[in-house]
């Protein structure tokens, strides 16, 4: 891992990310999905890039077998204390783990920061090794559109760095934290949903679907009051699942998540 994508984890930024506003309802549409998407259990599932284990945990709790692996130490040191987790230092081309055991593997994070594709593919690669056959390959990605988007909705396209920046995401979707301000997230790449097939294609996977994560749900300022009142954060649960598959909905979702097999 690079360092400044290590020092970027290491202060603390993601720590409660997932906790509240878009962070939540990114967490909330996250898990949603995975509950309709993978089979019944219970699953031997591989947590590659999992973090602190904010959804090993909840996984594990459901009575699946999940072990984490991630490149921050501390992140490691985390996850191997939930119920029901274990832990171990690893990285997304070389999980070590053995072929073909896994039911489901996945890819929640490393993604993010695998710039070339050469890399990425090894990530999906080393997934669809570690599945058994007829097990599923679920990664996240973040839009192409994100930091434009996330720009506007926080007041960041006003500083000509982070225009700069956005210059260079938009149109190669290497995003390089050039003056290393926090805010900007750090080294990254954002995905266009065209380029998803193809990578899932090279990696010897058939690719089910993908789904918008958030949707555009995810810039309206009265979010945290949505999700505060169960039944307005049901209801706008129920409308992402009605139109979760809609390209045209892609681009505008901060993260896409995508489901691939392994043939059986």
């Amino acid at each position: 891992m690079q360092l400044e994508i290590a020092q970027y984890y290491q202060g603390g930024q993601e720590r409660h990310r997932l906790e509240t506003g878009a962070g939540r309802w990114e967490y909330l549409r996250t898990w949603d999905l995975l509950s309709r998407v993978l089979p019944p259990g219970p699953l031997e599932i591989l947590d590659v890039g999992g973090a602190a284990g904010v959804y090993a945990g909840p996984l594990a709790a459901a009575g699946h077998t999940v072990h984490l692996v991630d490149p921050m130490p501390d992140h490691v040191a985390v996850a191997a204390g939930l119920p029901g987790v274990t832990a171990s230092v690893g990285y997304a081309r070389d999980v070590g783990e053995a072929d073909r055991s896994r039911d489901v593997v996945l890819l929640l994070g490393p993604l993010y920061h695998l710039v070339q594709r050469e890399d990425r593919l090894a990530a999906w690669r080393e997934a669809a090794r570690v599945v058994r056959p007829g097990g599923l390959v679920v990664a996240a990605t973040i839009s192409r559109y994100a930091s434009l988007l996330d720009g506007y909705v926080k007041g960041y396209v006003a500083s000509p760095v982070f225009a700069q920046i956005l210059d260079t995401t938009l149109a190669t979707g290497v995003h390089r934290n050039i003056d290393h301000d926090a805010r900007w997230f750090t080294t990254a790449y954002f995905h266009h949903p065209d380029e998803l097939p193809d990578e899932v294609a090279a990696a010897g996977l058939a690719l089910e679907r993908i789904a918008a994560v958030e949707g555009p749900l995810w810039m309206l300022p009265d979010l945290p009051g949505i999700l505060a009142d169960d039944a307005r954060t049901a209801q706008a649960l129920a409308l992402m699942r009605a139109v979760e598959s809609e390209p045209h909905l892609w681009g505008v979702s901060s993260h896409l998540l995508t489901v691939a097999r392994r043939a059986a």
